[in-house]
């Protein structure tokens, strides 16, 4: 099973930019499809992109247009591009790890998770 570790988060006024990297060990992340999640505080964990192992992507409308996901396989690395960014965005960001993009686009991974980084938007 891959172990992820999140970076690159911090505070940013709105309207800036932020980009977020996980680190996997292991295997198989060139073989897992991967997801970035969100959860600020009292609100449920929500998708904000996810990876196939081919380079699918996908986006809920909240983020569209503003946030890019992508993958580094020789560097086991993931990656959550985020611009014009809004106070709404404040969270704790996760990345995850699971066998498929449907799988991780219904938010029922059953993989790997990282530890969390936050994300701070101020207005």
């Amino acid at each position: 099973q891959v172990q992820l570790v999140e970076s690159g988060g911090g505070s940013v006024q709105a309207g800036g930019s932020l980009r977020l990297s996980c680190a996997a060990s292991g295997r198989t992340f060139s073989r897992s499809a991967m997801g970035w999640f969100r959860q600020a505080p009292g609100k449920e964990r929500e998708l904000v992109a996810a990876i196939s192992s081919g380079g699918t992507t996908y986006y809920p409308d909240s983020v569209k247009g503003r946030f890019a996901i992508s993958r580094d396989n020789a560097k086991n690395t993931l990656y959550l591009q985020m611009n014009s960014l809004k106070p709404e965005d404040t969270a704790v960001y996760y990345c995850a790890a699971d066998a498929l993009l449907a799988t991780v686009i219904r938010g029922a991974v059953s993989g790997s998770w990282g530890q969390g980084t936050q994300v701070t938007v101020s207005s």
